[in-house]
């Protein structure tokens, strides 16, 4: 933890010298190409959870520590997560002005990951009412062991992603998203439920899963905005001990930097790990405070 928290005070110390850097929200606000074309629908690469549809620009460099404490339920034990959180790294390039590449490393699960994300259509001034974006991902799940899993191979560590994440500009302020979402794991995830005579039982989720996701940002000044993103499981195991997830946050331009704070009931940051495995309960007061710091050169 204490290494954690250096970390942390030497990124807040980084931001604070960016003010004589260029600032990033000229860069968030700008056209494309087209004066036509509506931008800035959303300011960060991603809502809370789920991608928004904005890339990375044409030879532009993405680098983004993501942060996901433990659940603040437990209160002063674990002093309400600290103890118990995971990092992501992640790396973007965009390698064309329409096309993202992006290489991702999770602490939960010693998971890596593979991404693609390209804009198929551009929401319009006077035309096409909407943005389209496509979005795979493929991760390899490393902490799997062989001696729980007879016969455990390569391919079981594998899981896909495909979404089709369609955004609208309704206004100069507010945006909003639909996700579509298809994920297929080569390895079920599987859950616990206790049974009356407290005996375990296991239920196994389908390899292939469907999910629906909704976003929406709502700007509140030049600088700061209030995000919110909810997944819908659709073909959720009806005995599963997993939840749907639901997060919302803030995104605050600071110079060189854009600070994503959110709190959600799901601590994984990969899309199977958030959709299929979300473990919170914001009922119960289970759920996570986590941040994004983006740096892009």
């Amino acid at each position: 933890m204490k290494n954690f928290l250096n970390i942390f005070l030497a990124l807040l110390v980084c931001c604070g010298s960016a003010i004589a850097q260029d600032d990033l929200l000229a860069e968030l606000e700008a056209d494309i190409d087209s004066t036509q074309a509506v931008s800035a629908a959303f300011k960060g690469l991603k809502i809370v959870n789920f991608e928004s549809t904005k890339l990375a620009g044409h030879k532009d460099f993405y680098f983004i520590v993501s942060h996901r404490f433990g659940t603040v339920k437990n209160g002063i034990d674990d002093l309400f997560g600290l103890d118990q959180a995971v990092t992501q790294l992640k790396f973007i390039y965009g390698l064309r002005p329409w096309l993202n590449l992006g290489f991702a490393r999770s602490s939960l699960q010693k998971t890596y990951g593979l991404h693609a994300k390209y804009r198929l259509l551009q929401q319009e001034q006077s035309g096409l009412p909407f943005t389209l974006v496509g979005y795979n991902l493929v991760t390899v799940n490393t902490a799997l062991d062989k001696d729980l899993f007879n016969n455990l191979e390569f391919s079981d560590r594998l899981t896909y992603t495909s979404q089709l994440l369609l955004s609208s500009k309704l206004n100069k302020r507010l945006s909003v998203l639909l996700a579509p979402t298809y994920l297929h794991e080569n390895l079920a995830t599987r859950s616990t439920a206790i049974s009356g005579n407290g005996t375990p039982q296991f239920f196994d989720e389908d390899n292939d899963q469907f999910a629906l996701g909704f976003g929406a940002r709502y700007k509140l000044s030049p600088r700061w905005s209030l995000n919110a993103d909810y997944g819908w499981h659709l073909n959720r195991n009806s005995n599963s001990s997993f939840k749907n997830p639901l997060s919302i946050g803030v995104d605050l331009e600071t110079g060189g930097h854009v600070f994503q704070l959110h709190f959600t009931n799901a601590q994984a940051m990969f899309e199977d790990g958030y959709l299929i495995r979300g473990a919170g309960d914001w009922s119960d007061g289970d759920f996570f405070f986590g941040f994004n710091l983006s740096r892009v050169f």
